[in-house]
């Protein structure tokens, strides 16, 4: 398998473990810190807001790149084995269409509040 079949393959796992994380916040086997982590990894991956800017050639990609692969990979090994177990086994079933929509709630909540926040602050 040569480089460009692993990078998918790597890719496809990340997914994998994406779908995994999301439906594991709702269980109660797994720990409120994962939960927490998993949080504000997911706000992280959807949020226009970035450590070190987009906009900044190469290094501005690098984060994304680097930075949330190594952060899954932290929280699914912080994860009950049986849990992971459990949503794996159940991944031709999950849709990601759920995951899609909360997120979008999530990142337009946040700026809805910022907004209103930053607009209460200057009537005062």
């Amino acid at each position: 398998m040569g480089l460009t079949g692993k990078i998918l393959n790597r890719g496809r796992q990340l997914k994998s473990h994406v779908y995994t994380l999301y439906y594991g916040i709702r269980d109660p086997r797994v720990p409120w810190y994962v939960k927490v982590l998993t949080l504000l990894v997911i706000a992280y991956v959807i949020s226009p807001i970035d450590i070190i800017p987009d906009f900044i050639p190469v290094i501005g990609l690098l984060d994304d790149v680097i930075l949330v692969p190594i952060a899954i990979t932290l929280i699914m090994k912080l994860m009950p084995e049986e849990v992971i177990e459990d949503y794996q086994s159940q991944q031709q079933q999950i849709k990601s269409r759920g995951l899609k929509i909360t997120g979008t709630v999530i990142v337009v909540s946040i700026w809805l509040l910022l907004i209103l926040l930053c607009y209460w602050l200057l009537n005062q």
